[in-house]
């Protein structure tokens, strides 16, 4: 039988994903792209809650209490963690940056 998954987002991961909008929609002048990129983030997220352990483990040179996964969406990737039965969404990062240091 399948566990059913709580959805929980950090507020870190919210502001992320606004600074990315805001780039979009301000700097590149592309509102449609950053409703499509909020929207694509969203349906995938919600997809992963479906069965968020049944994937790799972001590989880390961090000791961490609760192994990462990643989610590449476009040009970013958003990261989670599984804490007994919540998929807590953690961070949406420009995928060129720095991850490392990031998570």
């Amino acid at each position: 039988m399948n566990k059913n998954y709580k959805l929980r987002y950090l507020p870190v991961f919210a502001d992320d994903l606004q600074e990315a909008v805001d780039y979009i929609t301000i700097v590149l002048n592309n509102h449609t792209a950053a409703e499509r990129l909020i929207d694509d983030t969203e349906q995938v997220i919600l997809k992963k809650l479906e069965s968020p352990e049944a994937f790799s483990p972001y590989v880390s040179k961090k000791n961490r209490q609760h192994q990462y996964y990643r989610i590449n969406i476009r040009n970013y990737s958003v990261f989670y963690v599984v804490i007994d039965d919540v998929m807590e969404v953690r961070r949406f990062i420009y995928s060129k940056s720095d991850i490392g240091t990031l998570i």
